[in-house]
């Protein structure tokens, strides 16, 4: 049965924390890929298929399907806690401190309820030193994890294997994903596009092309090494 690996002194809890951590058992089976792999490997797909099969890493198993209930089994714990407080993540941080932090902050509600969707996109380095850079579909994002260490300023946002796309420029990965707000389309002409699946207008995310009814937005947050990041939103309409 496929499998990877979780190191024994976590515990039971530990196990949890990662399940919450890591948005996907991808993105989990990344961070336990070392540089030392890499190197010899020459293929990061084939690392994390070594990693997966239990032959890297040391300590406890941790299956694919226990990370999937542990992920369910989480979203459900903030589900009720988010019914029973009705309070936002940015609530009492000090975002004010990163403008990347507080642009979030101001359209937090607003993507949570549904009234806007906000694309943003990271060029940053990850863990590894990898230069990374992708587009995140913020509402998406803010169902499927927890965004309280984000604006604690505990940990920095970065673009994932999940997220409507992602590309690392070390390695030449990529990845495109479409979510319940956007379809990923690759146009040949205008580029890489998104498509809001409520009012069905194009997002292109060339700079120097505008989209009718969105707002683009620039910031340099302090969290960032490679300070770029930029911020597309618009209201929601119906069909």
């Amino acid at each position: 049965m496929v499998s990877a690996i979780v190191k024994m002194a976590e515990g039971q809890s530990g196990v949890d924390s990662l399940a919450t951590e890591f948005a996907t058992y991808s993105d989990f089976l990344d961070s336990q890929v070392t540089p030392t792999d890499l190197y010899y490997l020459e293929d990061e797909e084939l690392a994390r298929q070594l990693v997966e099969l239990g032959y890297r890493g040391s300590g406890e198993v941790l299956k694919r399907e226990d990370f999937e209930a542990r992920k369910l089994a989480a979203a459900a714990s903030r589900q009720a806690r988010g019914d029973q407080q009705n309070v936002l993540c940015s609530t009492g941080k000090p975002v004010e401190k990163c403008a990347l932090l507080l642009a979030l902050a101001q359209r937090e509600e607003a993507n949570r309820n549904g009234k806007m969707t906000t694309i943003v996109f990271v060029r940053d380095r990850n863990h590894r030193g990898q230069e990374i850079s992708g587009y995140i579909d913020y509402a998406h994002r803010l169902k499927t994890e927890d965004f309280g260490p984000y604006f604690s300023g505990r940990r920095k946002l970065l673009p994932r294997h999940s997220d409507l796309s992602f590309y690392n420029w070390d390695t030449n990965y990529s990845t495109s994903n479409s979510t319940a707000n956007y379809q990923v389309i690759a146009d040949s002409l205008s580029g890489l596009l998104f498509k809001n699946k409520r009012d069905r207008k194009m997002v292109c995310v060339d700079p120097k092309i505008n989209t009718a009814g969105s707002i683009r937005t620039d910031r340099k947050p302090e969290q960032h090494s490679l300070k770029s990041v930029h911020i597309e939103g618009a209201p929601t309409r119906g069909l």
